[in-house]
């Protein structure tokens, strides 16, 4: 499957990877580790091996390590497109196939995190909190019968690794730009595309004053990058219903996965 990279590509990717591995495990933990980049593993592995399905030429991921100061230890992970890509239902699959192999993920992740988590009054107070999805809502009052919002919950390095992996998931179907939600929502409604994305954009704004300042920073990458969407080589050819079902799928983990106030102070 990979013999025609070349050697030292495997390597940087392969020394990426352990790096990766490395500042996660600093930064929260072995479990935490291990569980973060099979997360951020499945998200982009979704987008390589949908790739070689259509025959896209594109790299292998490349993980990302960061500074143990930062709270995951890592800036997540990528794969670059070599090739331009030939079609809407192209464009769909690959951008939906890593949000919804990361979702398929930390589903497990968060319900044996979860289970291995505590309630209990903390010994000190962080001066914050992290805010709740849908998802983590639904899954802790199923396991610890609380709601998030209403109960101090200890999680378990797992079901952080799960929470960070659904904040990245919300975060990458934003319907913006390069993003795996710009490419699913171009392939689904490309004339109404840029018309979403500047909508999308509009509320970044009052999220980022009202609920949490990093909105900010993604509001202002936006800006730097645009709302533009590369060409596709064919840009008739038609969605299969499957095709939108995927779409519809991609947008409702969206829902479910995004956190307003990912960060309470």
């Amino acid at each position: 499957m990979f013999n025609d990279i070349p050697r030292r590509q495997l390597l940087l990717h392969f020394f990426l990877l352990i790096a990766t591995l490395v500042s996660t495990f600093l930064a929260g933990g072995l479990a935490f580790g291990v569980t973060l980049i099979l997360i951020l593993g499945a998200h982009e592995m979704g987008h390589y091996l949908m790739t070689r399905k259509w025959g896209v030429s594109a790299t292998l991921p490349y993980f990302i390590p960061a500074p143990p100061p930062f709270i995951a230890g890592t800036f997540g992970a990528f794969i670059k497109m070599r090739s331009p890509i030939p079609n809407r239902r192209v464009l769909l699959e690959i951008g939906a196939a890593g949000p919804i192999a990361g979702f398929v993920v930390c589903i497990p992740a968060l319900i044996i995190g979860l289970t291995l988590s505590e309630i209990k009054e903390p010994q000190f107070q962080l001066g914050f909190s992290f805010g709740s999805s849908i998802t983590l809502s639904f899954l802790t009052k199923m396991i610890l019968g609380v709601s998030p919002e209403n109960a101090d919950i200890v999680l378990h390095p797992i079901a952080f690794a799960g929470w960070i992996g659904l904040f990245i998931t919300a975060l990458n179907l934003l319907p913006i730009g390069q993003l795996d939600g710009g490419h699913i929502i171009y392939a689904l409604f490309e004339k109404n595309y840029q018309i979403i994305s500047k909508i999308t954009f509009i509320i970044l704004i009052p999220l980022g004053y009202f609920s949490w300042h990093g909105w900010f920073i993604w509001a202002a990458i936006v800006a730097v990058f645009g709302f533009r969407h590369p060409p596709l080589i064919d840009e008739s050819t038609p969605l299969t219903n499957k095709d939108k079902k995927i779409g519809l799928i991609s947008i409702a983990i969206f829902v479910v996965t995004f956190i307003p106030a990912p960060i309470i102070f």
